[in-house]
């Protein structure tokens, strides 16, 4: 169990204070006392080792089997004992622009907060740490705890979302620069933008309906004050979920840029070499008609015929070289 347990604490009246390493004792203390909790983080337990913490504090078998499987969409789950809130942190990779995704478990109680996490992003030690800094938010309890930890996972959104839209504008730099670049490299990049933008949206969409939840109230378990704090949290998903959207929207312009610019050099392509196989084709013709070997052919027995159909034939080159060229396809 010391391996899944990231860290454990009683937090009295804001502030964290010692107590029994044994999770049983550890939460009878913080419910003898009344104005404390107990805080414990895992990190993806498997099912042997949560089982003993989900009998401890009387965790929903189907919660329970939620936190485990870690294939969640973003959602609020109201229990009898509980409360259960699934989240999805996102982490941009800048080596490989990447956008991946974690899950993130939350079990708030009467007076206990159990965090599970799975994956390699949002860690929590800087959360905690930030809310030990401040115990008239912690002194709160368990709502300040849900509060901390969706407020950093949305405003992380922000960031990623920041991170996108860099990558969009140098996508859009290399649609519309003058030499156009690789076109399979720049398809293959923007579809895989669409697909980190996709890989957001999982994560960052659904979460709208447990936040808006919150921030009416009602909750089991959350402080009925705690409104104005989500509600700022929920309005940062909104605008993150916006600028999201936005970028979606920008990559299939730029896709469909992208695609009309390769019609446009195709169509160029086929015209310069029409306008060539017209005036190889001239040349051609000629060469051919004096090639059939008729035996009346007055133009064979002139002097001049050989001079003057080799001048014919560059001056047509010529000209239609000219009218191509002035007409742009060329």
């Amino acid at each position: 169990m010391r391996r899944v347990i990231v860290d454990s604490a009683i937090y009295r009246d804001g502030r964290r204070t010692p107590g029994p390493a044994d999770l049983s004792d550890a939460l009878d203390e913080a419910r003898v006392t009344g104005d404390a909790f107990l805080w414990v983080g895992l990190h993806e337990p498997s099912e042997a080792e949560f089982a003993h913490v989900a009998s401890e504090f009387a965790l929903h078998p189907l919660a329970v089997e939620d936190a485990l499987k870690a294939h969640q969409r973003p959602k609020l789950e109201v229990y009898d004992d509980s409360l259960f809130v699934v989240l999805k942190p996102v982490v941009y990779e800048p080596e490989s622009d990447r956008v991946s995704s974690g899950e993130l478990m939350v079990f708030i109680g009467d007076c206990f907060v159990v965090t599970v996490r799975h994956g390699e992003g949002a860690a929590l030690a800087a959360v905690r740490k930030r809310l030990e800094a401040e115990p008239t938010v912690l002194r709160h309890g368990p709502t300040a705890v849900l509060y901390a930890v969706s407020d950093a996972v949305v405003d992380h959104y922000l960031e990623v979302a920041g991170e996108l839209q860099v990558d969009l504008e140098e996508l859009e730099a290399d649609v519309f620069a003058p030499t156009g670049g690789n076109p399979s490299n720049t398809a293959e990049r923007i579809y895989t933008a669409k697909r980190q933008v996709l890989e957001f949206r999982r994560a960052s969409g659904p979460l709208a309906g447990p936040l808006a939840r919150l921030t009416a109230g009602s909750v089991p378990f959350v402080n009925e004050h705690a409104q104005p704090f989500f509600r700022d949290v929920n309005d940062h998903l909104l605008r993150s979920n916006e600028q999201v959207e936005g970028l979606d929207r920008l990559l299939s312009d730029v896709l469909s840029a992208h695609l009309a610019q390769m019609g446009v050099r195709q169509n160029d392509d086929m015209r310069k070499i029409s306008a060539w196989a017209a005036m190889a084709a001239v040349p051609t013709m000629i060469a051919g008609i004096y090639g059939m070997n008729f035996a009346h052919m007055p133009e064979l027995g002139w002097t001049w015929s050989y001079p003057a159909l080799i001048v014919l034939m560059a001056g047509i080159v010529t000209g239609l070289y000219r009218l191509f060229k002035r007409r742009g396809w060329l």
